[in-house]
């Protein structure tokens, strides 16, 4: 059922009197004139105690009182049940020290105890939480892994009191490994207290509700009580700009070798840092750069404006790579405000830890998603005033060998139409697909170590066939015991008891274990003996390279390999290291969004005249290259597929092509078909269409490295064909588009 509820002034407010006289006194305390509708929605459905609660709402809109005043209310009236009395989970260390801070002072009112339990919490005091828990305890994935694997036989008595479990940004978790862990920690700790716990879901973009419920409860998400906030109504100020990036110029006879200043900058990038530079400087702002390397490089361009303009710099980075101390030590400075910081980060500032009035976000190029976008635009504007938000676009510099992707301007259009479906109030639906066989393996091993050992059938029962993988039957259940025993994961007793095997037990004791994602082997870098941070080694570095880390310049002194341990001193030059990871899958719907950009002749009001004359370019190359009409651009000895569709469903096709003799590799929105007519190429696509939709684990056969997850190289060929085609492909999708391809492929055919 979707629920909401008008907001009114406290004295008014049937769901303000159902709080605890504590509680009132409190909001009283904070001055509010009236509960947000979903405070008013949810405090009457928690107070209750039965139901599962979904809660939507913008972020600074109370999502987080909306959860924990009824459950503070609840609380503060004893059960007579021992252990903790409320669990909240978090993706982040930062956020749940920040939840921390926020509870502290309305808890402690209560006499309600409140505790963090992540890695950087001591363990003598975990070890007390053990043998004393109460209270809330605010807990991440990996470590509530680790109390179930290692403290097994406690978990019954520290969590029997347990009347609520919140789960807070609960987007961050569905479709992905950590997310089917979170399912699987859930239903494991239901099991060991013997009855259900209502569970409270909080975000702030969600873009199907039913499907989240659903994922908050496998296989009872039409029970769950949907709440969606409707004071989301926020002013919005928008400019998108554009630039040229020209080629990069050479290093001139000054210009230290490898260093990656405006020197030989693009002058995209150039451009970017001198509007951000004389926009930014004097208040508190966020720069979104996406990838940990355009941080890094945005960061010294920025910080080298201010050395050479002789003013105190106020530019700062912020990734997942920086030392802990350098990520608080930002983010304090951002909630102190007394002088004025802009981070530039990726998207560990995308989540809702408190950082204080921000006066403006900005966004370096095609943002991950339009649920990413509106996450990051939350951040400004919590104090009352309006969002605003900067975008950047830097485009190729065009010439007469640039090939139509180019031309398309595609970046640009590609910005514009999320932007466009942000204001829609579209946002991605969660994911559905993926058979997590790889946190399947983790949660055996665990469940081993939970239990001592486990018989196959009552995994299968616990994990499977009540739990959250019920979508691996028991054939499958069977094949993938099978691999792992031949990886010497588990071993099986006379008795049929399962145990760890001697690679299994290594894993299983090894502290990296309680993570469902891969962590990439990574070096330390220090200097003076500071640590700054990680950086994973694609490739290797000698002492005398140049890098730029954690916004500074830097040389290698010394690579000590076996410490994992790298020496920095100071420089005048460097390049922005490279780490791993990949860019986010683009959704079908704003490519479809894209195509109603291109055939518009609207000008959307934000864009500045340099992003305006970048789409008139781009609008221009599609008329000229008649993509309103095919899909199809003979370029030489190639063709080029450009439907406008998703990532998944290109990814897709290029494999169904390939299966059928043509090479096709996909580069952003458009498939090359390598040496292939256009005549050839509509051929092969009627073909297709014409077939029945094949096994998708025939296609994910013919790619070559199948290894996603972190456990997926254990997976025997077929579990890991199965799971790969499961996690990126759309056989369905794709055999559904076909025709429309097709239709207009031949429509376009000379």
């Amino acid at each position: 059922m979707t629920t909401s509820a008008p907001s009114g002034s406290e004295s008014g407010s049937r769901s303000f009197d159902l709080l605890h006289p504590t509680v009132q006194r409190w909001i009283w305390q904070q001055r509010w004139t009236a509960l947000h509708d979903a405070q008013e929605a949810a405090i009457p459905a928690i107070l209750a105690g039965a139901d599962d609660v979904l809660i939507s709402a913008a972020t600074a809109s109370g999502k987080t009182e909306a959860a924990f005043l009824p459950i503070c209310s609840a609380l503060a009236e004893p059960s007579g049940a021992g252990g903790f009395g409320a669990v909240y989970i978090g993706p982040l260390k930062a956020l749940i020290n920040d939840q921390f801070g926020r509870l502290e002072e309305l808890c402690g009112l209560l006499e309600i105890p409140v505790h963090k339990w992540h890695g950087d919490v001591d363990a003598a005091r975990k070890a007390r939480l053990v043998r004393q828990a109460a209270g809330i305890v605010l807990i991440t994935p990996e470590s509530l892994e680790a109390l179930l694997a290692n403290r097994g036989t406690r978990v019954p008595s520290m969590f029997q009191g347990v009347r609520h479990i919140v789960i807070d940004e609960l987007h961050s978790f569905i479709g992905t490994e950590r997310g089917a862990q979170l399912r699987s920690l859930l239903h494991r700790l239901e099991l060991a207290v013997r009855r259900r716990i209502p569970r409270i879901g909080l975000s702030a973009t969600l873009g199907d509700m039913r499907a989240a419920a659903e994922f908050l409860r496998p296989a009872g998400g039409e029970r769950v009580r949907l709440i969606e906030s409707s004071s989301d109504g926020q002013e919005l100020r928008l400019q998108l700009k554009g630039f040229l990036d020209d080629a990069p110029r050479p290093p001139g006879p000054r210009t230290p070798a490898g260093d990656q200043s405006e020197d030989i900058a693009g002058g995209g990038g150039r451009a970017i840092a001198d509007h951000l530079f004389a926009v930014l400087r004097g208040s508190n702002n966020l720069v979104f750069a996406n990838a940990r390397q355009n941080v890094e490089y945005f960061t010294d361009l920025l910080v080298r404006r201010g050395e050479q303009a002789g003013v105190p710099n106020e530019f700062i980075p912020h990734h997942g790579n920086l030392s802990k101390e350098l990520r608080e030590d930002t983010e304090a400075r951002l909630k102190d405000g007394s002088l004025p910081v802009t981070a530039v980060c990726t998207s560990t500032l995308e989540m809702g830890i408190d950082i204080g009035s921000i006066a403006s976000v900005a966004q370096i190029g095609p943002p991950p998603g339009v649920a990413a976008l509106r996450q990051r635009l939350g951040r400004t504007g919590r104090r009352g005033g309006p969002a605003t938000l900067r975008m950047y676009a830097a485009e190729r510099e065009l010439a007469l060998s640039s090939p139509p992707q180019d031309e398309l301007r595609v970046q640009l259009v590609q910005m514009i139409a999320v932007v466009d479906l942000l204001l829609d109030r579209w946002c991605e639906p969660p994911e559905a697909g993926g058979l997590h066989l790889s946190t399947l393996v983790q949660q055996i091993l665990s469940l081993i170590s939970q239990h001592g050992g486990v018989l196959p059938q009552d995994a299968y029962q616990a994990l499977c066939a009540q739990g959250p993988f019920q979508h691996v039957g028991p054939g499958l259940f069977k094949t993938l015991l099978h691999d792992l025993g031949q990886a010497d994961f588990i071993r099986q007793e006379k008795d049929g008891l399962l145990l760890h095997g001697e690679e299994g037990e290594r894993i299983a004791n090894h502290y990296t274990f309680y993570a469902a994602f891969h962590a990439p082997e990574e070096y330390r870098l220090v200097t003076t003996g500071h640590t700054l941070g990680s950086l994973p080694l694609a490739h290797p570095l000698a002492p005398g390279s140049l890098m730029i880390f954690a916004g500074r310049r830097w040389r290698i002194a010394a690579v000590d390999p076996r410490a994992k341990v790298i020496e920095l001193a100071p420089a005048g030059g460097g390049n922005a290291p490279a780490f791993t990871g990949v860019a986010a899958d683009v959704h079908d719907r704003i490519r479809t969004e894209m195509r109603l950009v291109y055939e518009s002749d609207t000008v959307p009001v934000y864009l500045d005249s340099g992003a305006q004359r970048l789409l008139a370019e781009g609008r221009d190359a599609y008329r000229r290259l008649n993509l309103a009409r095919t899909p199809l651009v003979d370029w030489g000895n190639d063709t080029l597929l450009i439907p406008l569709r998703g990532d998944t469903l290109m990814n897709t096709l290029a494999l169904a092509l390939h299966q059928r003799g043509i090479s096709a590799a996909r580069q952003g929105a458009v498939l090359i078909l390598a040496d292939t007519a256009p005549r050839h190429a509509i051929d092969a696509l009627t073909a297709l269409a014409a077939e029945p939709p094949p096994a998708p684990e025939s296609l994910a056969a013919l790619v070559p490295d199948q290894v996603i997850e972190k456990y997926d190289d254990v997976l025997g060929e077929e579990l890991r064909t199965l799971a790969y085609a499961a996690r990126k492909l759309d056989v369905a999708a794709t055999w559904a588009a076909l025709p429309d391809i097709v239709a207009a492929a031949e429509a376009g055919a000379p």
